[in-house]
């Protein structure tokens, strides 16, 4: 294993997009860090710029307006870099599938490495996500 996937696994830098999203998802990510959960105790914590992670957690609904946005924001993050869809609505577009102003599932704008399904997901759902990426990206 190269020496930056075996730093990634071991703290790993998250920067949250807010792609047109409820909040309700927001709030969860956010319950994450607070101390019943604590995500910081496996090196996870969340950063103010992209260019600093390594990973892009996607929140909301990807619609037209915010597509060049988050494709910028893909580039800009260093690789190796995983992506993460959160919510129902990052996922499949759930409840948003058949409105006219919506660009697709995240994942038909870019590649993503997990999804995290719920309306909004629990955090111990986020945290189940995050050790399988771990494990995915040790292996």
């Amino acid at each position: 294993m190269s020496v930056t996937l075996k730093a990634l696994t071991r703290s790993i830098w998250v920067f949250h997009v807010a792609a047109s999203p409820c909040n309700n998802c927001d709030i969860e990510i956010l319950d994450c860090l607070t101390p019943k959960f604590d995500l910081e105790r496996f090196g996870i914590q969340l950063v103010g710029s992209v260019r600093h992670a390594d990973a892009l957690l996607v929140t909301g609904a990807v619609n037209h307006k915010c597509v060049p946005r988050v494709k910028r924001l893909y580039e800009q993050m260093p690789k190796p870099g995983v992506v993460i869809a959160v919510g129902n609505c990052a996922c499949s577009m759930e409840i948003f599938a058949d409105s006219y102003n919506m660009a697709g599932p995240l994942d038909k704008v870019i590649p993503v490495d997990a999804y995290i399904m719920g309306c909004p997901p629990k955090p111990e759902a986020m945290i189940e996500a995050v050790v399988a990426l771990v494990g995915k990206l040790r292996s």
